[in-house]
């Protein structure tokens, strides 16, 4: 048997981990194993003296590192050629390179992206390609059973919180504000945990606002400028704010485009939010604010995505990702002679349990469901309780009200007026 082990999608701790793991489980099964470097780009393109054998010496190490030996892309196979006489020539462009390089099961390592590829990929197969899916992604927005983390959240999320700590100090000592955009393009999960377990000012993600209504760019201003304001009445004109960068994609069609003019898509027809800046956007508009009022606030961006996802994974991660990389392994040699086409790897009680392809598929759109952040849920009820948000009891107690109102240079009645509807939720 000859195992084939890719990553495609953006990195995340634990990617190492995962390949060591399976590796070397395959190497003691008796198998020999090849990693494919950068995701499926080089297979579409038919360029197989890219991968590169993998023996035990190779991987002994590497499950302490960050980032992927085999590297990663986003090279996405399943993308359909409609004027070609072959509309899935991407797809049997791969097929073809693996049976070159002689595989007969593969690991892929990803995201909902990858997933739908290797369940393509298994599905065009026909029986000749057994595949097991290891889902990873630092934004944790993968439905897997019983709550349990995608593999690289929990790093990506440690370093996150050291990096605000260290932005919180930096806020007080030199009395400015911070807004920092975590990753997160479709769930909160990430800045969230960041943004609670740092103890930061205020987080703001999509999740808080009603799905079906765009969120408009002078609402979330409203949202910091009275956080501010309420700061200032405290007498501690400083703070950091985290946020979702997937809420800058709930902004309307007509400010993101004024924002993004010249908008770019990456191969699976995702806006790249990093090149959006919306910390620098916000940032702009707050200060702006601010001037109208001749008030001068020094008010920062920043954009924390990519410090997070090649760190070196912490305790946790590496523990989780051996586990997943050997369960792959495991879970092929029990299907290699079977007629079960692949799957999902995943942890439940300890135990592997491998889901069908499809398991997490949205019958609607077709396309991977997300899990989203639960803003009904205690744990988000108790992250919201120490945040500092303008909310009803500070309309309603005069006492509350007057600093705030004097920071705004607003009446208090004008003050409610201008900000009341924040607070209507609340």
């Amino acid at each position: 048997m000859r195992l084939g082990i890719l990553c495609g999608g953006g990195p995340a701790p634990g990617m190492n981990s995962v390949i060591s793991a399976a590796t070397i489980e395959a190497r003691n099964s008796g198998w020999d194993v090849l990693g494919i470097m950068d995701g499926f780009q080089h297979l579409i393109e038919g360029r197989v003296e890219e991968a590169r054998p993998l023996s035990i010496t190779d991987v002994s190490r590497i499950h302490v590192l960050g980032g992927s030996i085999l590297r990663t892309s986003r090279a996405n196979p399943t993308v359909r050629d409609e004027g070609a006489a072959d509309p899935d020539w991407r797809l049997h462009a791969c097929l073809e390179s693996l049976r070159k390089l002689g595989i007969d099961a593969l690991v892929t390592i990803g995201g909902d992206d990858t997933a739908f590829s290797a369940s393509r990929l298994a599905e065009v197969a026909g029986g000749a390609l057994r595949v097991a899916h290891v889902p990873k992604t630092i934004d944790n927005d993968l439905p897997l059973p019983g709550g349990t983390p995608t593999f690289g959240y929990e790093t990506a999320r440690s370093v996150g919180v050291e990096l605000v700590n260290n932005l919180m100090t930096d806020a007080m000592t030199t009395q400015r504000w911070y807004l920092v955009v975590a990753m997160g393009r479709s769930a909160g999960h990430l800045a969230l945990g960041i943004g609670k377990s740092a103890g930061a000012t205020l987080t703001m993600i999509a999740e808080e606002f009603p799905p079906d209504e765009p969120v408009r760019l002078s609402r979330l201003v409203d949202i910091l400028e009275t956080a501010m304001l309420k700061r200032i009445a405290h007498g501690r004109p400083f703070g950091v704010a985290v946020l979702a960068e997937g809420i800058g994609l709930r902004l309307p069609q007509e400010e993101l485009r004024k924002a993004m003019p010249e908008v770019e898509l990456d191969e699976h027809g995702h806006v790249r939010l990093a090149e959006f800046e919306l910390d620098r956007l916000l940032a702009k508009e707050v200060k702006e604010r601010f001037k109208e009022r001749g008030q001068k606030i020094t008010v920062e961006g920043k954009n924390i995505g990519y410090e997070l996802r090649c760190a070196p994974p912490i305790p946790f991660d590496i523990e989780y990702t051996r586990d997943l990389g050997y369960s792959a392994v495991d879970y092929l040699k029990q299907i290699v002679k079977g007629n079960e086409p692949g799957g999902m790897i995943t942890i439940q009680g300890g135990h592997m349990v491998a889901l069908p392809f499809g398991s997490f598929t949205d019958p609607e759109t077709g396309r991977v469901r997300i899990r989203l952040v639960n803003v009904e849920s205690s744990s988000y009820r108790v992250a919201r309780e120490y945040m500092i948000r303008l909310d009803r009891e500070d309309l309603e107690d005069p006492e509350k009200l007057r600093p705030i109102a004097a920071a705004s240079g607003l009446t208090p009645e004008d003050c409610r007026e201008r900000y009341g509807y924040l607070a209507a939720g609340n």
